[in-house]
């Protein structure tokens, strides 16, 4: 069998200038997300806040996504991290991640909706997916490291979406260390 090259879709100059759009819109979002929180304020909630970061690519499984990283502590016993991810053709992800020796109650994140994930692999959003799928999530975190994830709806209005994301880290940020 001959394989063909999809020629239509390559020629389909609104295809790609939609994805582009769509790709700047969520840049755009995260700018406005991230610097609404002030380094101060990320310090209060983590004092070892290495500030604000946004992330981009085109192969997370062969899909594009965007990534906005608030606290940028990635240590696995002292660090901290909030992450939003868009990651195309799957939707938007909340994730938190505290190191082993940082105690937060796990209350205020089960009752907002996050699920703890896999902690062998943190930052690996495809295999968080199909441990959220393939196990349940037990509300007592082990004495390792911790993930929180959630999937986030968006509202397709962009100053809906800022605000529903902002509200989302507010929340993240009012819990208090135990």
């Amino acid at each position: 069998m001959q394989k063909t090259l999809d020629l239509d879709l390559w020629l389909d100059q609104s295809l790609i200038q939609r994805q582009n759009q769509l790709k700047a819109d969520f840049l755009y979002l995260f700018e406005q997300v991230g610097n609404h929180f002030s380094n101060q304020e990320l310090a209060d909630f983590f004092p070892n806040s290495k500030g604000k970061k946004i992330s981009k690519g085109n192969q997370l499984e062969g899909f594009p996504y965007i990534v906005l990283d608030l606290i940028r502590d990635f240590d696995l016993i002292t660090g901290c991290n909030i992450r939003l991810v868009s990651w195309f053709g799957h939707g938007l992800y909340c994730c938190v991640f505290l190191g082993q020796k940082k105690a937060y109650p796990s209350v205020p994140f089960l009752e907002t909706g996050f699920q703890l994930g896999d902690v062998s692999k943190p930052w690996d959003l495809p295999a968080q997916l199909d441990w959220l799928e393939s196990s349940f999530s037990i509300a007592t975190p082990q004495k390792e490291c911790v993930l929180w994830i959630k999937k986030i709806s968006l509202p397709s209005f962009l100053e809906l979406a800022e605000q529903r994301l902002k509200e989302e880290v507010i929340k993240i940020l009012q819990v208090q260390r135990i």
